[in-house]
């Protein structure tokens, strides 16, 4: 593969790697980031006042086109389509985000400009001239092949063939960690020698995974810290030597948590809620619900189809324990989130609360998906995926069996997460209070404020792209 286009500007401009490392925040700097701590010392770090929610999709979009949520769109990782009746979450098409991406506004005073965009979201059928993402293959048999998807197609095969298949179990999952990261960095080391992009958007999710098993405890996570500076002295040298400047960011900070609230089964005891039975097992039919919640991290989306319930629904979540904000009309639109996919009320959480999808009152009629890692099947975003349930007796012997039945091309059901939410030490979504724990921009920055607003980042990247 060839690089495409031809720069039509001064070649004293330089060409820019910008590398989201999720979950960093000034709290993670310290002893186990020497290499980070060194990298500030020559450039500058500014504090990012996140936008609510502070979740991956949601960051990603106002960073790359300056906006909040009620101009782009993106309210969350997932919301409720009320056209379709039905949840949309982790959906990939960059045509659901609204207004011009970074390099689109770039390449209006530098035609010829390319972007590599390497597992940022939303990244199937962008303008960018590059792109990897993870997508699995679904054949009718039921199956679930792991895979990625690039463009242009050939890339996808090549980068395979060069560097090995996408760890894709280690991106998300009990056993994700440091894998799919590594092979994430390799693919951006790959895509530079090829093509030798202007602009590079390389995602690193490697501390997302332990801090919300764990939370923020460095007792738990200083190996992960020390990890990912491994990885980054390594990756932002190799990028260094081939004249690109580098800049770190980050889409939010996890702090700890201790409770779960399950907002579906308060709703259940007001008979809001209506489920189907499906082969015993219960469904949430959210288009016959009155109302319900699309549970998002410590924020939530709580639809309400039935209008007369909307001040009732409003009462009952003000009186949840662990609901430190409803937001509604006014309140709702100066958070930015005054878009049709919002809920109709937006609820946030205090610091030590969490929200999750669970509906069911009994675990033995959970749905078959609940114990399995289903990011699309879920009406909800469920961390408890991070976790094998420790109830199962010899786990290593019963993921060999499932996975030689699959071999076989036997059905079966990955059945291996637990149903606990008290898992989960973890979370991120509201603005902590603390800004130790607010995401950070760090770079080549030298005008830029101590502290900025998530839709101000636009502009600070655009100034020294």
């Amino acid at each position: 593969m060839r690089r495409q286009g031809r720069r039509s500007y001064g070649s004293h401009v330089p060409r820019t790697a910008i590398i989201n490392v999720v979950g960093l925040c000034r709290r993670c700097l310290g002893d186990s980031t020497p290499f980070l701590n060194r990298y500030i010392e020559r450039s500058k770090l500014a504090t990012i006042r996140p936008q609510v929610p502070a979740v991956t999709c949601t960051m990603q979009a106002t960073y790359l086109t300056g906006t909040s949520p009620s101009h782009h769109g993106i309210v969350g990782n997932g919301w409720y389509d009320r056209e379709l009746a039905e949840h949309q979450f982790w959906k990939q098409s960059n045509h659901i985000v609204h207004g011009k991406k970074l390099w689109e506004s770039i390449r209006d005073d530098r035609p010829g400009y390319t972007c590599a965009k390497l597992f940022w979201w939303y990244n199937m059928y962008s303008s960018a001239d590059y792109s990897a993402t993870p997508r699995p293959m679904y054949p009718a048999d039921g199956r679930k092949v792991f895979d990625i998807y690039t463009h242009p197609m050939d890339l996808r095969e090549s980068l395979k063939s060069e560097l090995g298949p996408f760890p894709f179990h280690t991106f998300w999952g009990p056993a994700a960690g440091l894998p799919c990261s590594q092979w994430i960095a390799n693919c951006a080391k790959s895509v530079e020698q090829r093509v030798q992009p202007d602009l590079s958007l390389i995602y690193l999710p490697h501390l997302d995974y332990n801090f919300q098993r764990f939370g923020p405890d460095l007792s738990k996570v200083s190996a992960d810290l020390l990890e990912i500076d491994q990885l980054l002295a390594d990756l932002v040298t190799y990028l260094e030597n081939r004249d690109i400047q580098v800049l770190l960011l980050s889409e939010y900070g996890i702090t700890p948590v201790n409770r779960a609230i399950h907002l579906n089964r308060e709703f259940r005891k007001q008979g809001w809620i209506t489920t189907k039975d499906e082969l015993g097992r219960e469904i949430l039919d959210l288009g016959a619900s009155q109302v319900f919640a699309i549970a998002d991290h410590q924020m939530a989306h709580v639809y309400v189809n039935d209008r007369d319930l909307l001040a009732p629904a409003q009462q009952l979540c003000q009186s949840i324990p662990g609901v430190e904000q409803v937001l509604v009309t006014e309140a709702r639109r100066d958070a930015g989130l005054d878009h049709d996919r919002a809920g109709d009320l937006v609820l946030v959480s205090d610091a030590n609360s969490w929200f999750t999808y669970y509906y069911w009152e009994d675990d033995a009629v959970a749905p078959d998906f609940a114990r399995c890692v289903d990011i699309h099947r879920k009406p909800g975003y469920d961390p408890v995926e991070l976790f094998l349930d420790p109830k199962i007796t010899l786990p290593k012997l019963k993921i060999a069996s499932k996975l030689l039945k699959k071999k076989l091309g036997m059905r079966m059901l990955m059945d291996l997460i637990p149903l606990d939410a008290t898992l989960v030490k973890g979370s991120h979504g509201r603005i902590p209070e603390d800004q130790e724990d607010w995401p950070v921009l760090i770079g080549p920055l030298d005008a830029m404020p101590e502290t900025l607003q998530a839709t101000e980042v636009h502009d600070a990247l655009r100034s020294v792209c």
